[in-house]
């Protein structure tokens, strides 16, 4: 092993982006050293100290690679053997067409394998400012829930102030508190096994009595710094939305479209649907029911739902900070921090949204960690794969005056060179990724 090799990776934070970081430098030959500050410091959100530990949803969203960035996203990770996706494959639950996964085992999963990693080293301590020089080849990975030293030590760096924004998580109930008299299994459009999800039919009366007594209930106060602090557009508290409109709701994940109640024979004005959120099917979570209610204000409301009535509720809703920097302005093409090229960002911190975004920004930055510690050149995915679009976008693809949280989407990949029929495009733009993404990787084989 060259001195180079001897010197670990370091990388800071041990969430989705972090652990993919690790496997994926461990996996080249390369020592790793995994700095995750909880327990030793907690977050507002987490509740374990687990590695990977999803905070939020347990959903990973569509797994559809053909039609939706999100399921391409997803196959260009596992076909980069990601560690995220392999442990998400192995503890998934129904959800429909979308990857919902067993968060207790799919945190487990991606722990047991990073422990029986020889090369890879957890340290559990937190680390409260910029990494030192001497750690030279590093990633920070610590996700939205950045500790406040770290955060103000990247900033006072930068100069920058940090974008931030607010997240929400949404309820769940346990499984034996749903009244099935009044609920049922169903899937939209039977998609799926047709019965992935529970759901809670409302009719107008009782649809605008909920919405009124959300609007009504006591929310959670913000901090004067957080006061103008903007939501992410993808994840709005259920109150929120609902002050854009009494109807709001019954567009949004209300929407009663491709259901029937059969209790009734008919399509109801509005439904709650519930998702399994373990393995055992013990636990539901309330789909896109992100909230900042105060949480007896949430159990007072919620169990207006028809079919909620006595829900028991093993998690309440909760609202948390995150915090992004100006990766437009700030990082290089590999993810490194111009004004100190020996750190790298990935995850949710370089301003993308979502788990499976964050952990492709871990995979990307964990390549190009590896290849600097064995000298090899650094190739990025391309950007007409998911993970190049990903990585074009906050790298510079993205304007860095309006720079926003973004999801992967088709509106990030390059236009077809050929004329393509209106319904087909997605499909040539998937099949395109995927070549591109084989001929990246057997590039990165053959280095």
């Amino acid at each position: 092993m060259t001195e180079k090799m001897s010197q670990p990776v370091h990388i800071v934070g041990g969430g989705l982006a972090g652990s993919e970081a690790a496997w994926q430098i461990a996996r080249r030959g390369v020592p790793v050293v995994l700095h995750e500050m909880r327990p030793i410091r907690q977050t507002e959100a987490h509740a374990t100290d687990g590695l990977a530990e999803l905070v939020c949803s347990n959903s990973f969203r569509s797994d559809d690679p053909v039609s939706n960035a999100v399921g391409l996203l997803h196959e260009e990770m596992r076909r980069a053997g990601s560690l995220i996706m392999r442990a998400a494959d192995a503890h998934r639950v129904p959800a429909g067409g979308a990857l919902a996964v067993d968060r207790e085992g799919f945190s487990a999963a991606v722990g047991a394998a990073l422990a029986a990693e020889p090369l890879v080293t957890l340290v559990r301590e937190e680390v409260a400012g910029l990494p030192p020089a001497d750690w030279g080849n590093t990633v920070v990975a610590t996700g939205p829930l950045t500790s406040p030293a770290l955060a103000e030590a990247i900033r006072a760096f930068t100069g920058e102030d940090s974008l931030s924004f607010f997240d929400a998580i949404a309820p769940i109930v346990t499984r034996e508190s749903i009244d099935m008299s009044r609920a049922w299994f169903q899937s939209r459009y039977d998609k799926g096994d047709g019965a992935d999800y529970i759901n809670c039919a409302l009719d107008r009366e009782q649809y605008y009595a909920f919405v009124e007594a959300l609007l009504a209930g006591e929310k959670v106060d913000f901090k004067d710094w957080e006061k103008d602090t903007p939501y992410f557009e993808g994840c709005l508290p259920v109150e929120v939305m609902a002050e854009r409109g009494p109807d709001t709701l019954a567009f949004g994940p209300m929407k009663p479209v491709g259901l029937t109640d059969p209790h009734t024979g008919r399509r109801p004005f509005a439904v709650v649907q519930l998702r399994q959120d373990n393995a055992l099917g013990t636990l539901y979570n309330m789909v896109g029911f992100q909230t900042k209610l105060r949480h007896g204000e949430q159990t007072r409301v919620f169990r207006t739902i028809p079919g909620l009535e006595n829900a028991v509720f093993a998690r309440l809703g909760g609202l948390h900070r995150n915090t992004f920097i100006n990766s437009p302005r700030l990082l290089d093409p590999t993810l490194r921090l111009k004004a100190r090229p020996d750190l790298r960002f990935a995850g949710q911190v370089t301003g993308v949204e979502g788990y499976v975004e964050s952990a492709a920004m871990g995979l990307i930055a964990g390549r190009f960690a590896a290849g600097d510690a064995l000298g090899e050149a650094l190739n990025p995915p391309p950007p007409t794969t998911a993970l190049g679009a990903l990585l074009n976008h906050v790298t510079g693809g993205a304007d860095e005056k309006t720079f926003q949280p973004m999801n992967v989407n088709f509106g990030l990949f390059p236009p077809l060179d050929t004329r393509t029929r209106k319904g087909d495009r997605k499909a040539a733009m998937s099949a395109r990724a995927l070549a591109d993404l084989a001929a990246w990787l057997g590039l990165a084989a053959a280095a």
